[in-house]
């Protein structure tokens, strides 16, 4: 890890300013497994289904019907998901940030998984980049296994990375945004 420190240079990571847990939950949802253009357009569509109001509220947003939301280009599932977000939002499972600030990591996770269509994945990501979480290690994250791979070798399942990462604690947070990093440098660059 050191070499690849000394490699892809300092930490730049600066947790962006946190939103709201619904807006930035929204927003993932949306993003899931499209491309970044597309996701974006539809994300904008969303919210454009409410004019003059930045972001809508978890209430305002369970007015607008299912066709407005496949118009703006929500498919089922997702309409569902946010839905859901919605609702529980309002029944207080998904905390507001003032709370999660308060809150450790795995509880955290355990309350926002339990919305339809947010994985452990999804919150990890928030953990790290929206409420900078130091000690976050993605373990199903495809650009941790690949840096993990062109750092040190092999094909490790999450078992294997989990112990490695025990080493990197309380900076497991780090340790995944240089593993990121290993992911994306040319491998003649790379430790080894």
């Amino acid at each position: 890890m050191r070499e690849l420190i000394r490699k892809a240079g300092p930490f730049t990571l600066v947790p962006r300013r946190p939103a709201a847990p619904f807006p930035a939950l929204l927003r993932s949802i949306v993003y899931q497994q499209l491309s970044g253009k597309a996701a974006a357009t539809i994300h904008r569509r969303v919210l454009e289904l409410f004019p003059g109001r930045g972001h809508p509220s978890p209430a305002q947003f369970l007015t607008v019907d299912d066709t407005a939301l496949r118009a703006a280009g929500l498919s089922n599932n997702k309409s569902r998901a946010v839905r859901d977000l919605a609702e529980r939002v309002l029944d207080g499972t998904v905390p507001s940030l003032r709370r999660l600030r308060g809150m450790d990591d795995e509880e955290i996770i355990a309350r926002l998984t339990a919305v339809r269509g947010v994985g452990r994945w999804t919150v990890e990501m928030l953990l790290i980049f929206a409420l900078g979480r130091p000690d976050i290690l993605p373990l199903n994250d495809l650009g941790v296994h690949r840096g993990f791979c062109r750092v040190y070798g092999g094909e490790p399942d999450a078992a294997v990375l989990a112990a490695r990462g025990e080493v990197w604690r309380p900076f497991r947070s780090v340790a995944s945004w240089y593993l990121w990093r290993a992911a994306d440098l040319p491998p003649e660059s790379l430790p080894g």
